[in-house]
């Protein structure tokens, strides 16, 4: 359950806000009584590139080549595809 809290309260006591988010709290920080953001735990994300590289090494190997024949510089930078 989110907790909601205003700008200037979040501001005054952020460092007790972020240890309990540390703990699981979530809360919605909110100016002139509209919602404006978040704090909510980070979640795991140690190892997310990691898992992205491999995923697209895997899928770039499972792909055949495809074969454009040769090339030349000019050809690569050339203004007319």
């Amino acid at each position: 359950m989110e907790e909601m809290v205003t700008a200037a309260e979040a501001n005054r006591r952020f460092s007790r806000l972020l240890r309990q988010v540390r703990e699981g709290h979530s809360y919605v920080v909110t100016a002139h009584g509209r919602p404006v953001a978040r704090i909510v735990p980070a979640g795991p994300q140690a190892g997310t590139a990691e898992s992205a590289r491999t995923a697209l090494l895997a899928r770039l190997r499972s792909q055949p080549p495809v074969e454009v024949g040769p090339w030349t510089r000019d050809d690569l930078y050339a203004d007319d595809p």
